[in-house]
């Protein structure tokens, strides 16, 4: 299942089969496709991501939200609208801040480069088996 953050792009976790020398394994990982307006986006690079056909993407829950922090939901709403407006707004005016996702990992742009960085504890959590294949491949 994936999340969709409106004007952000989709999180998600997708399992994915990879041919060792003596073994096959088959790993959990997550999954980040960048999904902003292209003005905003002019001159950086970004990795090209696809999600498989299969993942159901699902909007973000902003009733979830706000029973974890206390707020209302159209608060919450707020928040992340315009959260991701000036984030898109400082990617435009050529500031390269990182966007912070707690337990996730980083959104951050270095040499024009705008990616997806998933914290190790992140990815240890969705792949317990097979935890170093799932972290080389992320």
């Amino acid at each position: 299942q994936g999340v969709l953050v409106p004007g952000l792009g989709t999180f998600a976790v997708v399992s994915e089969q990879i041919n060792g020398t003596e073994e096959v394994y088959v790993v959990q990982r997550p999954l980040f496709q960048l999904d902003m307006d292209m003005s905003c986006l002019r001159e950086l690079v970004f990795p090209t991501v696809m999600m498989p056909g299969d993942i159901e993407i699902m909007p973000l829950d902003y009733w979830w939200l706000s029973q974890a922090n206390s707020l209302p939901p159209d608060v919450v709403r707020g928040c992340v609208e315009e959260t991701v407006l000036l984030y898109s707004f400082q990617l435009r005016d050529r500031q390269c801040p990182a966007f912070a996702f707690e337990n996730i990992g980083i959104l951050s742009c270095q040499d024009n480069v705008l990616c997806m960085q998933f914290h190790c504890s992140c990815i240890a959590g969705l792949e317990s088996r097979d935890t170093w294949v799932a972290l080389l491949l992320t």
